[in-house]
């Protein structure tokens, strides 16, 4: 039985991660700072079967530690500050979590067993002001925020490890992906989330920033598919992850509201206060690599997702699903 152990575990992709490591009949287990039941409600379906364990990637010791008691044949390291507008709060925060924590993983495979495999969860926000569109693995960084700066500073680290000590690190450049088990801080759960609650007579208004920006929206559940076969490849390599598909948020705001019957301009209010310091415009990802090496497809569509997503809020709100307790 193969032993996978996830950072960041209690997060999105954390909880589909180990879900299909389970399906394939890994033992998983998983570091989260707080061990708390609301802090892993993501893991409801799936908690008996992992073991969590306590750990922080600001503490060197205790990371070592945990790769020794658990030896792992594989570490996925997905945790991070991962939040953009926070990232312009607490910049130090982030740099030492999302960029330096990358380095304290990998020195810990490096001192307790080299033959370890290593995913680094990289951004499409290390590409930030893009020079060329769409943006592939040899495109340029130009980081626009503290979270696309120490996402890229994680990236360069896992080459060097790799370059350096012949450790079997990657990174995959995941475009935006989303779920259900998104958080309600992340634009797309905070505009299915409005729906509901508008469509429920539970909210009048929702105040957004640049309705304009464009992403590459996927689902968590087909980019996790990429991250396994990242790490059964021959040989280790970086993958750009996306749809290839770009929609504005002023699109998810109409396909979110019209799911619930609703007319989006009725109630998204433009809010300056919300608009990020330095915007990132557009973001588009060209994933051939990943399908011609990898074999990998997206299988749901912008739509579905969005769908999915609301769906799910409105069944929270009605009692029928468990409704996370954050925000």
């Amino acid at each position: 039985m193969k032993r996978a152990l996830i950072t960041g575990i209690t997060g999105q992709d954390g909880a589909y991660l180990a879900a299909q490591l389970l399906e394939e009949g890994y033992e998983v287990h998983g570091v989260a700072r707080r061990l708390s039941t609301a802090n892993a409600w993501r893991l409801a379906e799936v908690r008996d079967r992992v073991v969590l364990h306590g750990g922080d990637l600001h503490d060197t010791g205790s990371i070592v530690r945990l790769v020794q008691a658990v030896a792992p044949d594989e570490v996925y390291n997905l945790a991070a500050q991962s939040f953009v507008p926070t990232s312009w709060e607490q910049p130090v925060l982030t740099g030492e979590a999302t960029g330096l924590g990358v380095t304290r993983v990998l020195e810990a495979i490096r001192l307790v067993n080299p033959a370890i495999r290593f995913y680094q969860a990289s951004s499409s926000e290390m590409f930030g002001k893009v020079v060329e569109t769409p943006q592939r693995e040899s495109t340029p960084f130009y980081p626009r925020s503290p979270y696309g700066v120490a996402k890229t500073y994680g990236h360069w680290i896992t080459v060097n490890y790799r370059e350096s000590f012949g450790i079997f690190a990657v990174s995959g450049i995941l475009f935006n992906h989303e779920s259900p088990k998104r958080g309600r801080e992340f634009v797309t759960r905070k505009v299915c989330r409005a729906a509901a609650e508008c469509a429920a007579g539970r909210r009048r208004a929702l105040p957004m920033g640049n309705l304009d920006a464009a992403r590459d929206w996927g689902f968590a559940g087909d980019y996790v598919r990429a991250m396994r076969g990242m790490l059964r490849a021959a040989e280790p390599q970086d993958y750009v992850i996306a749809t290839g598909e770009v929609h504005t948020v002023r699109e998810l705001c109409e396909v979110a509201f019209e799911r619930v019957g609703l007319d989006y301009r009725e109630f998204v209010r433009t809010d300056p206060v919300l608009v990020r310091p330095a915007e990132v415009d557009r973001l588009e990802g060209d994933a051939s690599k990943a399908r011609a090496e990898l074999g990998w497809s997206p299988e749901v569509g912008f739509r579905e997702l969005v769908h999915m997503m609301v769906d799910a809020d409105v069944a929270r709100l009605r009692g029928d699903l468990l409704d996370d307790p954050e925000g």
